[in-house]
Formats: structure tokens, C-alpha cells, sequence
């Protein structure tokens, strides 16, 4: 399976028109946690990318990287596109002189993504964020890639894997944001980060499936 950089444009389009298909959703979830404007920046940040679409489809991979990076740093604004853009910048590391992206290169580059995220901002796994979704859907695709199951199946299990990590932060207490000094911590909601994080590992999931039975048909 190979994907390439238009490919991965594509992706962004669909993921940026599920978000804005959320706008509700994602707004009333980070009302009761937040404040209130997750959707707001995260559909800024992704429409600067539909916007700038035909010229992130003509340039390499790393650069395409590290040009979402700069996008989401500046569209979604605050700490979540200051976290956004190290994924981004520190993903690109890992498509150098790279055309496209296999499975395998995915598994590294989500790991990248998450490692650059958790460094950035001091976080890790069970804090109610966004790094839940992406360490499981991480955790569960490597393990996929180990056990040497297909490479549709092994796609399944990481958006398998991010839905799990989505629904493991209603059961987390809050440890940083508004929802730290609430009474209940949180506890009971989705974390909106989480589940915008899931809306995207679920598309990038369907978009190469699609990708890889195009593939398989034309042989």
C-alpha cells in the first residue's frame, strides 16, 4: 500500500469536513470540560489546510509535514496548536526523502506525532488529552504490524485502538485545563481533544483502507 502526498491532503480535507460536521457536538463537550472553543480552533487550523490545498499537494512529504505543522500552529492558536505543530514538525523527521507512506512508515510516524506531542507538552497517557487516543491507536497499530496481520485489518486496529483511548478519558479525572478545578475533575465527559484527535485517526483509518483496496483491485 502506498499513500502518497496527495493522498494525504485528501485525508486532511476529510477529516476537516468531519470536524466541521461536529461543530455541535464538539462545542457542547468542551462547554461542560473547557472553554468552549475547541471546535472553533481546530476548524480554523484544518481549513487553513482546504485552503492551501492544491499547494501542500506539490511538494515532498517532509515538506507537507512541517507546513501542517506551521498551519496548526498558527490556525488553532494556544496550547493546542503549539502541541499540534511539534507533532507535525517532529513527524516530518521520519518522511525525509520519503515519497509515500506505507504502513509501516505510518506506525513511525504516529509514534513521532505522539512523542513530540508528549515531550512538548509535558504529558503522557492518562491525563485526560488527546495523547490517550493517539498512544492507543500508537500502542495498538505497532502491535498489529508485530503480529503480521494485513495491512487493513492492522489499519482497523489502530482506529479500534483510538476509539478506545477516546473512551477512556471519560473515566480520567482531569489534571490540567478548566476542568482540573472542577468538582468532578471531568470525570463522566469525553475529553473534546480526544475525541477530535479520533475523528482524524478514524478518517486517515477509512482513507487508506479505500487506498489499499484501489490498490488491490487494479492488480
Amino acid at each position: 500500500m502506498t499513500f502518497s502526498v496527495k493522498d494525504y491532503v485528501d485525508y486532511c480535507v476529510s477529516a476537516a469536513a468531519l470536524i466541521a460536521e461536529n461543530k455541535d457536538y464538539i462545542t457542547e463537550l468542551d462547554a461542560v470540560t473547557g472553554d468552549g472553543d475547541h471546535w472553533a480552533n481546530m476548524n480554523m487550523g484544518f481549513q487553513q489546510i482546504v485552503d492551501s490545498r492544491q499547494e501542500l499537494e506539490n511538494i515532498s512529504y517532509a515538506d507537507l509535514f512541517k507546513k501542517i505543522g506551521m498551519m496548526m500552529m498558527k490556525g488553532i492558536g494556544g496550547s493546542s496548536g503549539v502541541l499540534y505543530g511539534s507533532a507535525y514538525l517532529s513527524a516530518s523527521k521520519i518522511m525525509e526523502d520519503v515519497d509515500n507512506l506505507d504502513i509501516n512508515r505510518l506506525s513511525q510516524v504516529i509514534t513521532a506525532m505522539l512523542e513530540g506531542i508528549c515531550k512538548r507538552g509535558n504529558s503522557g497517557p492518562g491525563m485526560k488529552t488527546m495523547i490517550d487516543t493517539l498512544d492507543a491507536a500508537a500502542s495498538e497499530l505497532k502491535a498489529a504490524l508485530t503480529e503480521g496481520v494485513d495491512e487493513r485489518k492492522a489499519l482497523e486496529r489502530m482506529e479500534q485502538g483510538a476509539k478506545r483511548g477516546m473512551e477512556s478519558t471519560a473515566r480520567m479525572e482531569a489534571v490540567r485545563g478548566r476542568a482540573c478545578y472542577q468538582a468532578d475533575k471531568g470525570v463522566g465527559h469525553l475529553d473534546p481533544g480526544a475525541v477530535t484527535m479520533y475523528y482524524q485517526l478514524k478518517t486517515l483509518s477509512d482513507c487508506m483502507q479505500k487506498n489499499a483496496g484501489t490498490e488491490k483491485q487494479m492488480e
